[in-house]
């Protein structure tokens, strides 16, 4: 194996934390190459180009921090972004802090393999090149793999597919077609309402339905905008100090939604609901999503609503979820129940009536069958574990991380970060990656902690850093516990990995809240939870 070229780092992946992290590194000095599979930035914004795709965070907490002057330079143009105005936002910032001059495109990690002798990371890619390097940072995201379901005949089918992340760059032409859009998760519910106003008849086909709570997108204001640049620093310490990360979204009423009478608590929910708000629903009440009789007012609440608006009776039964609000992945949606008012809309229940095979003309389900000009995956993601185990990434003694964490029958990680085994790497949105917060506050985060964690090891002549098998299984052992007294236990999910068929069940995310997440990190800044090899003739001190 020849080495072509010798950095001090490897990252793979150029969305918002391989991005940062590319920054962070080069300014300090360090010799970085960046891969990435697509043809430019963005990372899950430039894959998900489906139509209707939006950021269900406002713009004024999904953005990077760590800048004043990129804050103030960029103007956001509504309160919720559209994916093309994220993907442009990504652009300016790469652009801005000149990136790509150390960012090589449409190439893919092939295999990365840590060399026990050099103690350095082979890195192989799909365009035959072989580097090396002393750090290795995967951080490929953690909805990255796409999950589409094994249907019988597909390859038949004579119209058209396509799957939500993996969507062209060129527009789909739906006018006058027959589509058909399997999945109702949040890629699902935004491409349904905007398919449907193009498409001459759109058949959804739903395993799950979910709760989607109303989201409207006003455009932002002169004032608001300048608003926004003029308090950044303001702003960061509110999304440091907020419980998900993102201020918009407050706690309402601090104590129990049982507290309330009936009729209090409808007028409240009734509110809320016009104020179409998105996620402020979860955060009405303080004991909305740790309170089963509380959740259960809530999702009431919401059941009622779907039966008002939707005006087909047996449609709207079909759209009831019977889960825990809050459960499954939070989803927001403009006008998603109105669609089914539609005459072009239809629904089938799968579980009802499921899908049989694929013809070159459409699906047959147990009753029958239905012709579409094009078919839709938005069936989500192989997340969390999916993408590092599919890399062909070894570590000490050869060992596959895929086969160190038995294909997710035993997966540990040290802060989600760092694993026995796999010195001097570093994996960003990988499994125990928080569920519920904003992930780019959450990915500063990391990235900063990870770049202060290299920084200390070039600074003490160290050699390889690696977790502790202690400090891997105590904070393993936290996260599942904090994940047992979660809502998400107690509902299937992809944060469980109950939508992949046969994948191992657990807790892949961190299900503590963003505080919680961030004194962890700040913890482990001792690096205790470390074994050094310092380089020959120096020595460590902790």
């Amino acid at each position: 194996m020849t080495i072509s070229k010798e950095f001090d780092a490897v990252i793979v992946g150029a969305g918002f934390s391989g991005m940062y992290m590319l920054h962070l590194l080069r300014e300090e000095g360090f010799s970085v190459r960046l891969y990435e599979a697509g043809s430019n930035v963005g990372g899950t914004w430039y894959w998900n180009r489906y139509p209707g795709a939006r950021c269900d965070i406002p713009t004024e907490s999904y953005c990077y921090t760590f800048s004043e002057e990129i804050h103030r330079e960029w103007t956001w143009s509504s309160v919720y972004p559209e994916q093309s105005e994220i993907l442009d936002y990504c652009n300016f910032v790469a652009n801005k802090l000149d990136l790509r001059r150390d960012i090589q495109f449409n190439t893919r990690l092939t295999s990365a393999e840590y060399d026990e002798k050099s103690k350095k990371w082979k890195v192989c890619t799909g365009e035959g090149d072989i580097v090396q390097a002393k750090y290795f940072i995967p951080a490929l995201g953690n909805v990255s793999i796409p999950h589409a379901p094994n249907i019988k005949g597909l390859e038949h089918f004579q119209g058209e597919t396509y799957h939500t992340s993996r969507w062209p760059h060129e527009k789909v032409d739906f006018k006058g077609k027959r589509v058909a859009v399997i999945g109702t998760g949040s890629s699902g519910v935004q491409a349904i309402t905007s398919i449907s106003k193009e498409a001459e008849h759109l058949t959804v086909f739903q395993r799950t339905p979910q709760f989607v709570s109303p989201v409207k997108n006003p455009l932002l204001s002169p004032d608001q905008v300048k608003e926004m640049k003029n308090n950044f620093p303001e702003l960061r310490r509110k999304i440091r100090e907020h419980f998900i990360g993102a201020p918009t979204f407050d706690l309402r009423r601090p104590y129990s939604a049982l507290e309330d009478t009936p009729e209090e608590r409808q007028r409240f929910y009734e509110e809320l609901w016009n104020e179409q708000n998105g996620f402020q629903l979860l955060f009405s009440y303080l004991d909305i999503t740790v309170n089963d009789e509380a959740n259960a007012t809530l999702a009431e609440f919401v059941r009622t609503k779907i039966k008002e608006i939707v005006k087909d009776p047996d449609t709207a039964e079909n759209l009831l979820p019977t889960y825990l609000i809050g459960g499954k992945r939070p989803v927001v949606g403009t006008n998603y129940y109105e669609t089914y008012n539609q005459e072009n809309v239809s629904l089938v229940n799968l579980k009802n009536t499921p899908i049989v095979e694929c013809t070159k003309k459409g699906l047959v389900t147990s009753e029958g069958e239905h012709e579409f000009d094009i078919i839709v995956f938005a069936s989500g993601f192989d997340a969390m574990t999916g993408p590092l185990m599919k890399a062909n990434i070894r570590g000490r003694n050869g060992i596959f991380l895929k086969d160190k964490w038995d294909g997710g029958r035993n997966l540990k990680t040290f802060l989600g970060v760092c694993n026995v085994g796999f010195p001097n790497m570093f994996t960003i949105t990988g499994p125990h990656f928080p569920l519920t917060t904003n992930a780019i506050t959450v990915n500063e985060v990391i990235v900063e902690w990870i770049f202060d964690c290299i920084k200390y090891v070039e600074e003490h002549g160290v050699e390889e850093i690696e977790a502790t098998s202690e400090a891997e299984e105590t904070w393993t052992n936290h996260a599942n516990e904090v994940g047992e007294q979660s809502i998400y236990a107690k509902v299937d999910s992809w944060y469980t990995g109950a939508n992949i068929e046969g994948k191992p069940r657990g807790f892949l995310g961190y299900t503590g809240d963003y505080l919680m997440f961030q004194e962890q990190f700040n913890n482990a800044r001792d690096y205790k939870g470390f074994t050094f090899t310092p380089k020959q003739n120096v020595a460590v001190e902790k």
